[in-house]
């Protein structure tokens, strides 16, 4: 499980981690003492699970959720107890409080396993969109009932996506990863991190620096294919 720690309390998050070391299926990827650094961290990392403090400077816990999107799952961790009721109002996992027992800390990570494992499982059979399927897109208070056939680029802008299609650039509050997931592979590919394409707007390809390709979509968009997916790009594409 790919983990992140947030908590304003230095002491607490090495607490926390050297209490984890007895669970070799759990990843600390990384650790913040505030919500600014956890979103940053959680679009970067794009965690399964958060180990997350409530009560932190400018924002807390409860707050850094209504931000996200995709919410991985949560156990909450905080000195105090009055906030139990409302931790399971936002579908946390397990509610631990200070200081953390090994044993009861165990039977969170349990928890957590299984709801990981039943997401990993829904999400391996949800249908993949290609071109014959349509999407709902809202950006503000605009809204658009989009044909991915229509659609050229996706191209992450920060924490949102940006989609390229026909003459408009809506952005909307989901991953490049999470779109990737989502999209079928046969016509939708990742060019480097910052964008997928449809292969079927490639008007011409151009030899580019070090081994790299450089595409020319309908559209006017000029794509620079990362290495090592121009060397994808030509296994896939090839006779």
């Amino acid at each position: 499980m790919k983990a992140l720690i947030i908590d304003d309390s230095h002491l607490a998050r090495q607490e926390l981690k050297h209490l984890l070391k007895a669970f070799d299926h759990v990843q600390v990827l990384g650790e913040a003492e505030n919500v600014e650094q956890a979103l940053e961290l959680i679009v970067e990392k794009q965690p399964e699970l958060l180990f997350l403090d409530i009560q932190m400077p400018d924002k807390d816990g409860f707050e850094l959720l209504e931000e996200l999107v995709d919410v991985p799952e949560v156990i909450f961790t905080t000195a105090f107890n009055e906030y139990a009721m409302k931790a399971f109002d936002h579908n946390a996992l397990d509610y631990l409080q200070k200081p953390i027992k090994e044993e009861r800390l165990g039977l969170a990570i349990e928890k957590a396993s299984e709801k990981i494992r039943q997401r990993k499982d829904r999400e391996s059979k949800a249908k993949l969109l290609g071109l014959d399927n349509q999407v709902f897109v809202k950006d503000g208070e605009q809204c658009w009932f989009v044909s991915l056939a229509e659609v050229r680029v996706l191209e992450i802008m920060g924490s949102y996506t940006r989609i390229y299609f026909k003459e408009e650039k809506p952005m909307i509050p989901r991953s490049l990863n999470y779109m990737e997931s989502r999209l079928d592979p046969e016509v939708f590919f990742r060019a480097n991190r910052q964008q997928i394409i449809n292969l079927k707007y490639i008007d011409r390809i151009e030899p580019w620096f070090s081994g790299t390709l450089k595409l020319y979509l309908k559209g006017g968009e000029e794509v620079e294919v990362s290495r090592r997916q121009s060397i994808r790009f030509r296994e896939v594409m090839s006779f």
